[in-house]
């Protein structure tokens, strides 16, 4: 378990990385864009921020292991004799960045055993940062003032004539969703569809801002462990089908040699029957 001292430090640790990132993103007219391997692109802002939180959480909790996104990724027969580790994106949503459109994040996860149990996701645009920490409670800082954050119940929404907020990605898997948009809107009186960038997305579900995020296009399991640990202090989820179809279990990390994530949906009101609902 981790203390509060940890916590103020990761999130020290993000601001830091989130205004290197600004320094890029409003002050530079070349961004030093290249290509990674699988043709992602990669910027200084993304190398920037890896050198801080790399440097500033490799000491913590007696020296632990931190895998980046933009670091050196090691076999999965070194990681896999890892129990506890930090796993980390430290800035989600280049393509956003690129476009200049503000919606990007820097992410930090503690994982163990498999588990995101404390997260940290820090908007460097706004200011805005999200943590979760498991058992603890969600909460979201802004302008220095800490407010205990939770997940909506879609029934409550319902009642006062609000409709299902559904969120999508901007760039990839639009297309997929339309068989389960079509089944919702059977189900419910009304969808609110909305577009955001990477893991804002689960940060608008925490804090009860929106009912769903069902993601069916690839991502990674650093884009996701931080603000799952965030959603699920929340009181939400972030679940995947298992290989029937038959049942949803909650997104786990390290466990296999690809570091890819299956399709996942994030919802917030556990009570909702979400496994008939998400079914194809």
């Amino acid at each position: 378990m981790t203390d509060d001292t940890t916590l103020a430090t990761v999130i020290a640790l993000c601001q830091q990385a989130g205004d290197a990132i600004l320094e890029v993103y409003r002050n530079a007219e070349d961004m030093c864009i290249e290509r990674k391997a699988d043709d992602s692109p990669l910027t200084q802002a993304d190398l920037a921020a890896h050198q801080i939180l790399d440097t500033g959480l490799s000491p913590l909790l007696g020296g632990l292991p931190v895998l980046s996104e933009e670091g050196v990724q090691p076999s999965y027969h070194e990681r896999s004799q890892w129990q506890r580790y930090w796993l980390i994106d430290p800035l989600d949503g280049t393509k956003e960045f690129i476009q200049r459109n503000g919606e990007f994040t820097v992410n930090v996860a503690l994982i163990e055993a498999g588990k995101a149990v404390l997260g940290v996701v820090h908007i460097p645009v706004q200011g805005t940062t999200y943590t979760g920490i498991k058992g603890l409670g969600a909460y979201k800082y802004t302008n220095n003032q800490r407010q205990a954050i939770h997940t909506r119940q879609v029934q409550q929404g319902s009642a006062q004539q609000q409709p299902l907020r559904i969120l999508t990605s901007r760039r990839h898997g639009v297309a997929a969703l339309a068989p389960l948009l079509q089944r919702l809107n059977q189900q419910f009186a009304s969808i609110d569809t909305q577009h955001a960038g990477s893991s804002l997305k689960l940060c608008l579900i925490a804090e009860g801002a929106a009912d769903l995020y069902p993601r069916l296009a690839p991502t990674c399991e650093w884009d996701t462990a931080a603000a799952q640990a965030v959603v699920e202090a929340a009181g939400g989820s972030v679940v995947a089908f298992n290989k029937s179809h038959t049942q949803l279990s909650p997104l786990s990390y390290n466990h296999k040699e690809t570091l890819l994530n299956p399709s996942f949906y994030v919802f917030g009101d556990p009570v909702i029957h979400w496994t008939e609902l998400l079914k194809p």
